[in-house]
């Protein structure tokens, strides 16, 4: 049996994308002052081609990100802003997750949210998709499965919006480390996604990049580029850890299917050369790129891989432009671009 709804593909058309304007400075700690001027060159590319949803905790949170965008020149007409309670700003994660049903009407759903299973502050993040669908009057699902509410996050799941989702077993079906949903299996995690994202086919990867304190966010590693191409990141370095874990991904990749029955096409997306702050690595990574309807910005480390990365992508997606946004600021926050937006799919 299909499922009433479904999830879009991030390069379906958007009737918005949703962020959390930075106000955490322990997310970015010794490197905030730089991270909302990052924002607002985000802001300035996103919003030529829908509205931008900016969630700020109060009017005078609102008047600082008024003041960035302005300097930044952004058409504030295309802005609106929520003012929520929020822990963080990683929208990806906590932010509402949109559906659309047969006829064509959109429908938030709430994972709950719990700091990626590791950090104690949480609860005002895991009430955002209930205050937004609240505001924006849209049907709200909390999503069950055997009784038990689901925690899941957005960065730990892509789409290709005809039935087939990635995820990795590291995030999601690891058994003592940060385990989001404890006793949860395969089958049914597949059956949360069958039933609430209309997902018929669900390809497992195994690790994520290393550096990622979400343990295996796959918007790190792979992404669906179009129904049938998928980008996965390739480390060629044999010394380096994520050597093997792209080496072990590309061959499962190789073994797997589409809803449809047939191969995924693989393209090799490069990495950049390992980035260390303060001694700690951070996950720089150009699939956190993120599908917006005027452009698709990627994450760039002043590295030599960043022009080898946006021609690739650029090849990959025709109908719009890529650009770089540089990010090595905002990688310190351990998350990029795609960890920080949410889209929301226009009403069919």
């Amino acid at each position: 049996m299909r499922a009433a709804s479904h999830m879009p593909a991030e390069w379906a058309k958007h009737e918005a994308t949703w962020i959390g304007w930075p106000a955490n400075v322990t997310d970015w700690p010794g490197k905030f002052a730089p991270i909302p001027w990052v924002f607002g060159e985000m802001a300035r590319k996103i919003t030529p081609g829908e509205i931008l949803r900016i969630i700020v905790h109060d009017a005078a949170h609102e008047g600082k990100a008024r003041r960035v965008l302005a300097r930044a020149g952004v058409d504030l007409r295309q802005v609106e802003f929520f003012r929520f309670p929020t822990n963080r700003g990683w929208t990806r994660d906590m932010g509402p997750m949109f559906v659309r049903n047969e006829r064509g009407s959109t429908a938030v759903l709430r994972f709950r949210f719990s700091a990626w299973a590791k950090y104690p502050d949480w609860k005002k993040d895991d009430g955002v998709p209930v205050r937004a669908a609240l505001k924006l009057k849209k049907p709200l699902t909390t999503v069950k499965h055997n009784g038990r509410e689901v925690v899941l996050e957005g960065g730990s799941i892509d789409v290709n919006g005809t039935g087939t989702l990635l995820t990795t077993e590291e995030c999601l079906m690891h058994p003592t480390l940060q385990v989001r949903n404890p006793g949860f299996t395969r089958a049914d995690y597949e059956e949360v996604f069958r039933a609430h994202l209309g997902v018929e086919q669900v390809i497992w990867l195994g690790d994520g990049i290393a550096g990622d304190d979400t343990h295996g966010h796959v918007d790190d590693l792979c992404r669906f580029v179009n129904e049938r191409t998928v980008v996965l990141v390739d480390e060629k370095d044999p010394k380096d850890p994520n050597h093997r874990i792209t080496r072990e991904n590309f061959e499962r990749l190789q073994g797997a299917r589409l809803a449809d029955g047939t191969r995924p096409d693989v393209v090799s997306l490069p990495m950049p050369a390992p980035l260390i702050f303060d001694g700690q690595r951070v996950p720089a990574s150009y699939a956190n790129f993120y599908i917006a309807n005027a452009a698709v910005i990627v994450p760039t480390f002043n590295d030599p891989n960043d022009r080898i990365a946006l021609g690739t992508l650029g090849e990959l997606f025709a109908d719009r432009p890529v650009v770089g946004i540089h990010a090595v600021d905002l990688v310190w926050g351990l998350g990029t671009l795609h960890c920080l937006t949410q889209q929301q799919p226009s009403e069919a």
